[in-house]
């Protein structure tokens, strides 16, 4: 049999035997697929351009530690990776309270400060930073929603592929997510009065 036409779960065992071939082959195979979903996530091919080295980096070092025992779920796990480094770009970008535009000119983060006067950017910068504490303190799954759908301008039904669940569970987690974070501002506005 070819090599190309081994299953994922072969070619994985080969590599990890030693066949750096194998490797090769798993990459060309989803190369386009993992690429593409993190540029298109990203909007700058620099950036893109590192997430995707990272993402290979990690999976290398995950199969040779073993630690990758999803049988016949290869490409879903690797996306699943890239997805993580890219949440991670994003959170980091947040904290240094940074905001960069991407190949079209637009901001990255959905409004354009350009027409903005000083303190008009200073007050949405704010407004930003606020929130993006705020998303600290929501559970894990509703942070992560959240993050998806105003970070990275993905679709309900973008995430819901992404995460593997029902569409309507992103959107109740996304409801939940936003019924918690007002509830911090009621909440803050209260410590505040008293």
């Amino acid at each position: 049999m070819r090599m190309e036409n081994l299953s994922d779960n072969t070619l994985i065992k080969q590599f990890v035997n030693g066949d750096a071939t194998a490797f090769e082959l798993l990459l060309t195979r989803y190369r386009k697929k993992i690429y593409t979903y993190i540029y298109l996530s990203v909007k700058r091919k620099d950036i893109a351009d590192d997430i995707f080295q990272e993402t290979f980096i990690k999976v290398i070092r995950s199969l040779k530690d073993g630690k990758y025992a999803e049988s016949g779920k290869f490409a879903p796990w690797v996306v699943r990776i890239a997805h993580n480094l890219i949440i991670d770009y994003f959170r980091k970008l947040r904290q240094n309270n940074e905001c960069y535009n991407n190949t079209d000119g637009l901001s990255i983060m959905g409004d354009e400060f350009s027409d903005l006067n000083a303190e008009e950017r200073a007050v949405k910068l704010q407004i930003r930073k606020d929130v993006r504490q705020l998303l600290d303190f929501l559970p894990s799954e509703q942070r992560e929603i959240v993050l998806m759908r105003y970070y990275m301008n993905m679709s309900f039904k973008e995430i819901s592929e992404q995460l593997n669940i029902n569409i309507n569970t992103a959107l109740g987690r996304m409801r939940y997510a936003i019924i918690n974070m007002r509830k911090m501002v009621e909440a803050s506005k209260k410590v505040l009065v008293a």
